[in-house]
């Protein structure tokens, strides 16, 4: 089966600088730190729209818009950081701009990323197209990615 892909990438000059603090770890990841972090989102279809497009790279404003307001200055902490209610007392004192995700890392942020924007491009879409993976970049050295395949002999796939 032939399958078209195209790819939105947001680069580290995008303005996703936010900071984690990875409780876990028994590293240096353990402290507050931050990226400018890049996302790259691959979307895959066996079908191509009337204008031979897998995607317009123009409707993805909302996803953009979103990625902003999750990671643009932002910190993100983890619901079951112990340290949660202090982080929590800084974003009330105007210190912190909190994110509240279910766990912290590269991949668990790749998997959040991934279960909004393949929601948005089904709905936007009606099914035709998936989000086959995404990756976050921290930085030229380090990178995780969650990729979800999709079985394409469903009938939600034909145009």
């Amino acid at each position: 089966m032939e399958i078209y892909r195209s790819t939105k990438s947001y680069d580290h000059n995008e303005g996703l600088s936010c900071c984690f603090r990875q409780w876990r770890a028994d590293s240096h990841c353990r402290l507050v730190h931050g990226y400018a972090l890049a996302v790259k989102l691959v979307f895959a279809t066996p079908h191509l729209d009337h204008r031979n497009w897998c995607l317009d790279f123009g409707s993805l404003k909302p996803v953009k818009a979103w990625l902003h307001d999750l990671l643009d200055h932002t910190m993100i902490a983890a619901a079951d950081d112990p340290e949660l209610p202090r982080l929590q007392d800084l974003a009330a004192a105007g210190l912190v701009d909190l994110r509240i995700l279910p766990a912290v890392g590269c991949e668990a942020l790749a998997k959040h990323v991934h279960d909004h924007v393949s929601q948005v491009t089904a709905e936007m879409t009606k099914g035709r197209v998936s989000l086959e993976s995404v990756e976050i970049r921290e930085h030229a050295g380090n990178s995780a990615i969650y990729e979800v395949r999709t079985n394409w002999n469903s009938t939600a796939a034909l145009p």
